[in-house]
C-alpha cells in the first residue's frame, strides 16, 4: 500500500522588481512630467512676460493685465500652476529623503549634479512660494490693479537682501529646470545612449544659459535705473496702450 506526503506548502514571497510595474514607477513618471509640462511652460512665460518690463511700466502693466483677463485664470492657475507644483516639490523632497547622493565617497559628475538638482528645487521653491504670497495674496492685488505692477516689484528689489534672493532663486530655478530637461528625455528613453545624452548636455546648458540671461534680464529692468521711481499705478497709459491696440486689430 502506497503512503502518501503531505504536500509541502510553498509561500508565494515577493514578486520581482520590474520596470513599469508599481506606483512607484507611474509617480515618478508624473513628477518628471509635471516638470515639464505645465511648470517647465509657465516658466517660460514667466520669463518672457518679466522681460516685457525692460520696455517700461505700461508694458508690464499691460501684459500683467492680459495675463489676468484670461478666461477661467483662476481655475487655470490651481489646476496648472499650484497644484502641480506642490506635487512636484513634495515629492521632490520625497525622492531626495529616500536617495543617498555620496558626493564625498563618490564625487562623481552624476553624484553632483543629482546633489545639485535637489538643492536648486529647494532654492526654487521657496523662490516661487515667497514671489507667489507676496506678490499674489500681499499688498496691493495685482490681478485688479494690474498698473501697480512695476512699482510693486521695483519696491520689493529695492532691498539689497531681497535682490540678492531673487538672482539667486533665478539661476536657481534655470539650472533645475535645464537638467530637468536633460533627465526627462534620459528618462523617458528620447535620448538613449551615452553619446546622445552627452551631447544633449550640451544643449542643456546652453538653455541654461540663455534662461539665466533672460530672467536677469527681467531683474535688471526694475534696478537698473532705467525707469527710476515708477509711477504707483499706470492705469491711465495701460488704457491707452490697450485702446490703440484695439484700433490696430480694429
Amino acid at each position: 500500500m502506497a503512503t502518501t506526503h503531505p504536500v509541502p506548502t510553498v509561500k508565494k514571497g515577493v514578486a520581482p522588481l520590474r520596470a513599469g510595474e508599481g506606483y512607484s514607477f507611474l509617480l515618478r513618471r508624473l513628477h518628471s512630467l509635471l516638470g515639464i509640462v505645465p511648470l517647465g511652460a509657465f516658466l517660460l512665460e514667466h520669463l518672457l512676460s518679466n522681460f516685457e518690463a525692460l520696455k517700461g511700466p505700461a508694458a508690464y502693466a499691460a501684459q500683467v493685465r492680459f495675463l489676468n483677463g484670461l478666461p477661467l485664470v483662476r481655475i487655470l492657475e490651481w489646476a496648472f500652476i499650484f497644484l502641480p507644483l506642490l506635487y512636484h516639490a513634495f515629492y521632490g523632497v520625497y525622492i531626495w529623503l529616500r536617495g543617498k547622493s555620496n558626493i564625498i565617497y563618490y564625487p562623481f559628475a552624476g553624484n553632483w549634479l543629482y546633489t545639485a538638482q535637489r538643492w536648486t528645487g529647494i532654492i526654487a521653491f521657496i523662490y516661487i512660494a515667497q514671489h507667489v504670497i507676496r506678490q499674489r495674496f500681499m499688498g496691493v492685488m495685482l490681478p485688479e490693479h494690474p498698473g501697480a505692477s512695476f512699482h510693486k516689484v521695483q519696491m520689493e528689489l529695492a532691498n539689497p537682501w531681497m535682490l540678492a534672493f531673487y538672482i539667486i532663486g533665478m539661476v536657481a530655478i534655470c539650472a533645475h529646470f535645464s537638467y530637468g530637461i536633460w533627465l526627462f528625455c534620459a528618462k523617458w528613453g528620447i535620448t538613449p545612449g551615452t553619446k546622445a545624452r552627452k551631447r544633449f548636455g550640451y544643449v542643456c546648458a546652453a538653455l541654461f544659459v540663455a534662461l539665466t540671461i533672460l530672467g536677469l534680464s527681467g531683474i535688471w529692468a526694475f534696478v537698473g535705473g532705467m525707469y527710476p521711481n515708477a509711477p504707483a499705478d499706470v492705469a491711465p497709459a495701460v488704457g491707452q496702450l490697450a485702446a490703440q491696440a484695439a484700433q490696430l486689430l480694429g
